[in-house]
Formats: C-alpha cells, sequence, structure tokens
C-alpha cells in the first residue's frame, strides 16, 4: 500500500487519466473528489463488496440451461 499525504486542494494521479483530489478535512473525514473515464466505475468499498456478492449469489441462482440456447 502506498500511503500519502496531501492537504486541502491537492491531488494525485493514477495512471494518465484518473485524478483524486482532496476537497476537505472535517475532524476524522475526508472528503474526496474522483475523476475518472466513464468507463471505469467508482465506488465505496462497501458497495463494491456488495455488489461483487450480490453477482455471485446470481450467477448461483441461475436456471439458465445454457445447452438449449442454440
Amino acid at each position: 500500500m502506498l500511503a500519502l499525504t496531501r492537504k486541502k486542494g491537492s491531488s494525485i494521479m493514477i495512471g494518465n487519466d484518473i485524478e483524486i483530489t482532496v476537497l476537505g478535512i472535517q475532524g476524522e473525514q475526508v472528503k474526496l473528489g474522483i475523476v475518472a473515464p466513464k468507463n471505469i466505475s467508482v465506488h465505496r468499498k462497501e458497495i463494491f463488496l456488495q455488489i461483487q456478492k450480490e453477482n455471485a449469489e446470481a450467477a448461483l441462482n441461475s436456471n439458465v440451461d445454457f445447452n438449449n440456447l442454440f
């Protein structure tokens, strides 16, 4: 893990096209702004994990018989 110290208004770049900017700091909370291409999903980690879990459950519970599709 890379740990960085940034001040309000400063940014970091991930690759050539993802920019993360510190918008504000209040107590223990940091507000971040993220600029990324539309084809890259940006989620809070807990939401990302929930999406993965729901997708895995849907795949397991799928009643699609792929042998009869063609």
